[in-house]
């Protein structure tokens, strides 16, 4: 079996996560090959895609927001996303046990003896009149009918477990601050959500563990349990099993591929890119030691935006006071400064925000 060492790994993921070259695909189709991007930061998306598309603009996400062929929704791992109205649609109903396990695991003590149930039913009766509702106005549309858990608790069980919703642009549009507004997500696309299909083998885990080595691979299965939050996928996993290839990584694990997927020469090299707070090349495996060292794991949970440098993650970057400031965690040589410069520049180009100064310093 195949050793893949780390840099050969953080390769493939920088090639499949467009961090090697920026393409020249279209909004939908980079949030559709990426699985989505976490995005409960409204306007790190933004960033993430300004990283991996040719001449991106931010009118690009805007229409696609606006024209519902993206929307924001919480999906893996309980976490708000952007991701495709068909994969929206498509992998909902896979990820429903999970999402209402996760708010039960928070609010335990608050929603015991609650019938899940008769909650989404009210929520469903209230929100029928295809009228957008913040949290708060749902909760107080039903909470008289459960007087015990606190509203966020009962909000959270509504919107993101028992009734899929999507948050309403101008929510996550370019620059643009605004609150939540919640609209069920069939309502605002116009069509139901896709049932489970029936059978053996999982057909939407299937497709999910597919779309994920095509995006993320090669990984092992803690990482895709790490990314979707899902339990592994054991029965996809083994339908799949004859026409994947396997490898293993420094550490012994089995690490399963799309045999056709690229995994670029370890020598590659990478460009510097800037990266967003909770970016996916980061946050989407259980072991992140092909992007990341150990020493700066809190930083992928945090929200600390990073910087790449050989693509890996090397500095942080703010900005504050008009200016963009990269902090390096390791000393970094002449050319690395100047390419790190350099891309900090065209960051501050695009960001607009005023920006006088990129300052970069001296060293951790």
């Amino acid at each position: 079996m195949t050793l893949l060492d780390n840099r050969a790994l953080n390769r493939a993921t920088l090639a499949r996560q467009h961090l090697l070259t920026r393409t020249h695909a279209s909004v939908p189709e980079a949030v559709a090959h990426l699985c989505g991007l976490q995005a409960q930061e409204p306007q790190e998306p933004f960033i993430g895609l300004w990283s991996r598309l040719a001449g991106f603009e931010p009118g690009r996400l805007d229409d696609a927001l606006t024209g519902r062929t993206v929307v924001r929704t919480h999906l893996m791992r309980r976490t708000v996303h952007l991701v495709t109205a068909g994969d929206a649609l498509a992998w909902r109903a896979r990820h429903d046990t999970m999402l209402r396990q996760r708010v039960l695991g928070t609010y335990r003590d608050e929603l015991a003896g609650v019938d899940m149930d008769e909650v989404a039913t009210a929520g469903r009766a209230v929100m029928a009149d295809q009228q957008p509702r913040t949290m708060r106005e749902l909760v107080q549309a039903v909470e008289d009918r459960w007087p015990g858990p606190s509203r966020r608790a009962l909000g959270e069980l509504l919107v993101a477990a028992l009734i899929p919703m999507v948050q309403l642009p101008p929510r996550g549009l370019w620059q643009r601050k605004a609150g939540v507004r919640n609209l069920p997500l069939a309502t605002w696309l116009g069509r139901d959500i896709d049932p489970l299909p029936t059978g053996d083998g999982d057909p939407t885990g299937q497709q999910l563990l597919r779309r994920y080595l095509a995006a993320y691979g090669p990984a092992a299965g803690a990482d895709l349990r790490a990314w979707c939050g899902l339990a592994g996928l054991p029965a996809a996993v083994k339908a799949c099993q004859e026409e994947l290839v396997v490898f293993r990584d420094e550490r012994g694990r089995e690490l399963l591929d799309l045999p056709d997927a690229p995994r670029p020469h370890p020598d590659t090299p990478a460009p510097v890119r800037f990266l967003p707070a909770f970016d996916n090349a980061i946050l989407g495996y259980h072991d992140r030691s092909r992007i990341i060292d150990a020493p700066h794991l809190g930083l992928s949970v945090a929200g600390h935006r990073t910087v790449l440098v050989d693509g890996r993650v090397t500095a942080t970057w703010t900005v504050r006071d008009h200016r963009l400031r990269v902090s390096p965690l390791r000393s970094l040589t002449a050319p690395e400064q100047e390419a790190v410069l350099a891309e900090a520049r065209d960051l501050a180009a695009f960001l607009d925000e005023d920006i006088e100064h990129v300052r970069l310093d001296t060293g951790p």
